[in-house]
Order: C-alpha cells, then sequence, then structure tokens
C-alpha cells in the first residue's frame, strides 16, 4: 500500500478548532496605535484618554504605562495590546494552558525568548536550505530531562510563525503531549496508526495556536519499540513532511529504550535535551553514540535548567 492510500493527512486531520479572542484578533487589528487598542479592549471613556494622556505628559511615560499607573488597566492588557499592534500571538486566557506551556502562558520571559533563541538557531541549521527539509526527534539521556516540556514548547514556537507545524508524541511508554496540550488521545493516537487499527482524525489542532498540531501517543501498546521499526512510521513522516512545515517529534528517554534512536534515523534530525546537575557526560555521550549509528544529523544539544 502506498504511504499516500495509507497516512492521508487530510484523513488523519480533526476539524480545527475555533481560536479565542486574543488570537482571532491579531489579524484584525491593522495599525492601529497602542492607545486604540487599550481603548477599545478596556471600554475606555473619553475621560479616563484624557487622564492617560494627561499622565503620560506630566511624567513622560508611553501609554500602557500611565494607563497600569493610574489602574485603568493591568500590565497583561498592555502586553496584550503590544501583542495585538505586532501580530504576535498572545492571549490573555493563560488558564486554559497548561503552566509549562511557557511560549504561551509567559511569551515575555526569559524561558520563552531562550526557546525562541533555540529556534532561531534551528531555522538556520536545518530550515534554511533547498533541500529536503527533516522531521526534528528530541531525544535525552534520563527521565525526568525535561524533553517533552522542550517539544511542546518548541512546537509552539514555531507555530507562531507562518507555515504549518506538526508535534508527534512517540514516547508511548510514558507520554504527556496530550497532558500538555490539554487534548484527548481516546479516540486514537500514534500507537493506533502504527499498529493499523486507525487511521483517521488523529491529528488534533490547538486552539489559540492556529498553526500547530498534535498527534497524541495514544494508548499504551505493549510493543512501543517494534510499533516504531515497523515501515509505517517511515512512511508517515514520508507524508507528513509534504503537509508541514516543521515537524517535531517527542521520544522516550535512553533508559528506557533506544526508541529515540530509532525515531531519529526516520525523523532525519535530532536535538539532545540534558537537565543542568541532574544528567551525567557519559549518559549523554552514550546517547549520541548510539543516534550515530544511524543516518540522522544530530542538529544540537538542550542544556535545561528547570
Amino acid at each position: 500500500m502506498s504511504s499516500t492510500s495509507q497516512f492521508s493527512a487530510s484523513r488523519l486531520m480533526q476539524d480545527p478548532g475555533t481560536p479565542d479572542t486574543a488570537f482571532a484578533e491579531t489579524t484584525t487589528t491593522g495599525d492601529r496605535s497602542i492607545g486604540e487598542i487599550i481603548r477599545d479592549a478596556n471600554n475606555l471613556s473619553p475621560e479616563q484618554i484624557e487622564q492617560i494622556l494627561a499622565y503620560q505628559r506630566e511624567n513622560g511615560v508611553r501609554f500602557g504605562e500611565a494607563a497600569v499607573a493610574l489602574g485603568l488597566v493591568n500590565s497583561d492588557e498592555v502586553l496584550w495590546a503590544l501583542a495585538q499592534q505586532f501580530h504576535y500571538p498572545y492571549s490573555q486566557s493563560k488558564a486554559a494552558y497548561h503552566q509549562e506551556l511557557v511560549v504561551v502562558t509567559q511569551p515575555f520571559s526569559e524561558k520563552a525568548e531562550t526557546i525562541r533563541a533555540i529556534r532561531s538557531h534551528l531555522i538556520m541549521k536545518v530550515y534554511s536550505g533547498d533541500g529536503p527539509r527533516p522531521a526534528i526527534a528530541v531525544i535525552s539521556p534520563n527521565s525526568g530531562d525535561g524533553k517533552s516540556y522542550f517539544a511542546a514548547n518548541l512546537a509552539a514556537a514555531f507555530s507562531q510563525l507562518t507555515g504549518r507545524t506538526l508535534l508527534i508524541d512517540a514516547d508511548m511508554r510514558n507520554p504527556r503531549q496530550h497532558e500538555i496540550f490539554g487534548i484527548s488521545d481516546r479516540s486514537g493516537g500514534l500507537s493506533a496508526v502504527l499498529s493499523g487499527r486507525v487511521a483517521s482524525k488523529v491529528i488534533h489542532s490547538v486552539n489559540g495556536l492556529p498553526n500547530l498540531y498534535v498527534i497524541p501517543a495514544g494508548a499504551r501498546p505493549p510493543n512501543p519499540l517494534e510499533l516504531l521499526e515497523r515501515t509505517a512510521l517511515g512512511l508517515m513522516l514520508k507524508e507528513f513532511k509534504t503537509k508541514f512545515d516543521r515537524i517535531i517529534i517527542d521520544t522516550p528517554s535512553a533508559t528506557q529504550g533506544t526508541d529515540g534512536a530509532v525515531v531519529s534515523a526516520q525523523a532525519g534530525a535530532a536535538v539532545v535535551v540534558a537537565r543542568q546537575d541532574k544528567t551525567s557526560i557519559p549518559s549523554i555521550q552514550q546517547l549520541v553514540r548510539t543516534v550515530s549509528l544511524g543516518p540522522a544529523k544530530l542538529v544540537g544539544s538542550v542544556l535545561n535548567e528547570f
């Protein structure tokens, strides 16, 4: 059976969710000023606007700072308005997102900025050429290194650019992406697709991140490594590489088996995640040696502090 007939991206995809109001407005703000955006979003009266402008003139501060100082808006509302002006995805309804998804819940924090810096490095190293684009497997030596945290945030950061990003949870031993993104894996997932039990509606869109799609791991199979070693994974990735601009794959830690190395070989590229003061140098070296046995290119390493 051809890869197209077996793994059709359109058949695997669910209907996109409706983005929340904050994100939906990013395409309608045009070239409005911060003051106009803050005024309209908070229903400020002409008298309140005059108060803000007077405070702004007297103290030499920006409109948003003046509005916060007067207690008419809060700092989150100003950040949201700034994001709207520059068409940057930012939602005030952070409760809808898992706390680990820092590029959404804390988009202007040092953690989020670090993720975006890594994104830039990967764009230059992996996605800047004209050749075929590999998927990127995120691997780590040990459980608790922060691999799933990094994979989720990297995928979310990529989705804030143009193009479509797919996050695949290939950790069928201890899956977490369905929890981080609040999606159900009961209707099927990667394990079901690879075992041939289901091939429809396993790609989930993410509310508020319209360019991001997630395939959860699905039910935990008794033979995850054997499933990953089947030709089905390679066929699936081959088609997805024509449908998505970036593909990020979460994998189990090396202490749980060679799943990460197997996925890396199919993906074409890998990033190693280690945890500061936790991960040992020998365990990293062993993982790198294992991945090097296959065709995957090791495109970077990340030292996680959190």
